[in-house]
């Protein structure tokens, strides 16, 4: 990678960066490749330091990622991710309009395919709506998109993609839960290759500090470009990252 990655947040104890779609967090078993770009690595390069991945965002998924600086730092505030104490928020655009404003998906998922079934929440608040002169599907002459914010309660894999695809909102860009004829016009009509959800929001009360730490990070370039080519309100977005 030619750029560095943009550093959110830094202190004595923990960094936050804005992880690139496409970059994994570290090395994992569908991983082996020397070649992969891994945000363990790339940090570590950069600031000259091991730094330790407090939690895990998908490789399609863009947005706050953060990591420990030693391991006593991370057995602090690692085991309170899956919990309410750290609140993690994303932005994704999604297929359709929502029949409610907000709401919590409570769908329980399989932690693997043939896995037992754990409990899973996601709460969300639809941002904006648009509908565009396109069709999409045979169906419809027009076609329709949301752009919403989510909070996962439980952090299972690939959460916010499988509960959105069960309420069949499809996370546009999603290749391994979404609807691939969006996929496909989406390449076509406007040339995105990439996933539309992204980590906005970090926020956990710091351990050695004693006080709350709120992370952002900005949207990445196709995001934006999307939002104006679907025509969505992103007025609220844009306050908040000026906050």
């Amino acid at each position: 990678m030619k750029n560095k990655l943009e550093i959110l947040f830094e202190d004595d104890y923990y960094i936050a960066i804005n992880k690139p779609a496409g970059v994994l967090v570290h090395r994992t078993s569908i991983a082996k490749d020397e070649e992969e770009l891994l945000a363990v690595q790339l940090l570590r390069d950069q600031i000259g330091k091991k730094v330790y991945p407090l939690h895990r965002i998908d490789r399609p998924t863009s947005g706050v990622l953060l990591f420990a600086k030693s391991p006593e730092a991370t057995s602090l505030l690692q085991p309170l991710f899956p919990t309410d104490a750290v609140k993690k928020y994303y932005l994704s655009i999604v297929r359709g309009h929502l029949s409610e404003d907000y709401g919590i998906i409570d769908h329980p998922l399989k932690k693997k395919l043939y896995g037992e079934l754990q409990e899973a929440q996601t709460e969300y608040w639809s941002l904006s709506k648009s509908e565009i002169p396109f069709a999409s599907s045979v169906k419809y002459s027009s076609s329709r998109y949301s752009l919403i914010k989510l909070y996962p309660h439980t952090g299972r894999m690939h959460q916010i993609r499988r509960h959105m695809a069960h309420a069949r909102h499809y996370v546009i860009g999603d290749t391994a839960h979404g609807d691939n004829k969006q996929n496909n016009f989406f390449r076509k009509q406007f040339s995105l290759n990439n996933m539309l959800l992204h980590a906005w929001k970090l926020g956990f009360f710091h351990p050695y500090e004693k006080k709350y730490i709120d992370i952002t990070a900005c949207l990445p370039s196709y995001f934006i470009k999307t939002l104006h080519d679907l025509g969505l309100d992103s007025v609220e977005v844009n306050s908040q990252h000026k906050s």
